[in-house]
């Protein structure tokens, strides 16, 4: 096997490491772990320069039986880019903004792009990409997509499934593919390996018994955030299987996926327009986690932009801390659990009036001991103490 690698270190623009080197150990140790604990020592890690490489080792992977194992920043929390196959990092070279189309209000990215670098780049154009991760300073956009991440506004603006228009992958025969709205029924028609996928999915999805299961057992559609294995519900939203859907977009199952189903090179992403600059956060203080919880249901009747729980022991991590200490000012006593919910207006007067409504619900519901609120830029101290102690 290392004389095969060897070869391929040979075919591609790229790096590879896989031998028994002191550097090459090293990248692999580097690469056994992500932001989770698991660990896992790789076969190889691969650093593609460009498709060509990228199509040679799926090339390669299918000629020498080896697993492929996408990696965009590694910030994943449950051992998602680890494992014994080859990792393919695309975070050194896949990460070009492409195009922006300001009027149609979307832009095309490389999966390597960071979140946040995205979002100040597009700021000049008045628009934004809406899902965010708390680690949306180094997180990418492939990895987002492969994770379907959402973060604190996602029950505003939704998650990385709902902005994901296009997505040009290498499919694991080594064919490249552009997955986006199609007819389904007229797609399996074509005779190629692409042409199969949409086959066998229209199959599957077809059946009666299939779809019943669906329904039956994948999470409710009340649940916003959530990722439980592949979206095939979503894929029932659409046309032929719901009259009224959007037409078929296999980019719904792209999503979340973790990398498994095909390799990305390029993201065609909606956007939206920036948020209001009226920002307001009632910071409620509960005496236990269950009654935030129940805090919660009513502050959600208040159709805020973020609702997120802050328990004791994530707040605990920041006492004493040299930076984050300053940061807790505007907690009142020793809380069991903080609920920070965050509105936005365009008018200070129409954001104060949402904020009173919210504090009096929850006083009329005894929920909570107070209530104190943060505007505008003093709102970050709160979301830093919440990614401090995560």
């Amino acid at each position: 096997m290392e004389q095969l690698l060897q070869q391929l270190s040979i075919s591609i623009q790229g790096e590879l490491y896989f031998a028994q080197t002191a550097e090459h150990q090293m990248q692999l140790m580097a690469y056994s772990t992500d932001a989770s604990v698991y660990q896992e020592k790789p076969l190889a890690v691969a650093i593609p320069k460009n498709v060509e490489d990228v199509l040679t080792i799926i090339d390669f992977a299918n000629k020498n039986n080896i697993t492929l194992i996408p990696r965009a920043a590694g910030t994943s929390l449950a051992g998602q880019v680890v494992g014994n196959g080859m990792v393919v990092d695309i975070s050194k070279h896949f990460n070009q903004m492409i195009e922006v189309n300001i009027e149609e209000r979307w832009c095309r990215v490389q999966p390597g792009v960071i979140r946040d670098d995205l979002n100040h780049y597009l700021k000049g154009f008045g628009l934004m990409y809406g899902p965010e991760t708390s680690t949306a300073n180094r997180a990418m956009i492939g990895g987002m997509v492969g994770n379907n991440s959402c973060g604190l506004h996602s029950i505003v603006w939704g998650s990385a499934r709902d902005h994901l228009l296009e997505a040009t992958v290498v499919l694991s025969d080594g064919s490249t593919a552009v997955l986006k709205e199609v007819d389904l029924l007229e797609a399996a028609h074509n005779p190629s390996f692409e042409g199969n996928i949409y086959q066998e999915i229209s199959a599957l999805l077809l059946n009666t018994n299939n779809q019943e299961l669906i329904h039956q057992h994948f999470p409710s559609k009340e649940v916003v955030r959530r990722n439980t294995g592949y979206a095939l519900d979503a894929l029932l939203e659409m046309q032929p299987f719901s009259r009224s859907g959007s037409q078929f977009n296999l980019c719904k199952l792209l999503a979340g996926s973790e990398g498994t189903l095909a390799f990305i090179t390029e993201l065609k992403l909606n956007l939206l327009p920036l948020p209001p600059k009226e920002v307001g956060m009632v910071v409620v203080h509960c005496t236990s986690l269950v009654e935030s919880l129940y805090a919660n249901i009513e502050v959600l009747k208040q159709g805020p932009m973020a609702s997120e729980l802050v328990d004791k022991m994530i707040m605990d991590f920041t006492i004493g801390h040299p930076e984050y200490q300053k940061n807790r000012f505007f907690i009142e006593g020793d809380p069991a659990a903080l609920l920070m919910v965050e509105f936005m207006d365009d008018s200070r007067q129409a954001l104060e009036a949402k904020m009173k409504a919210t504090i009096e619900a929850l006083q009329a519901a005894s929920l909570g001991y107070a209530y104190p609120i943060l505007y505008n830029t003093d709102t970050k101290y709160a979301w830093d103490i919440r990614k401090a102690g995560l």
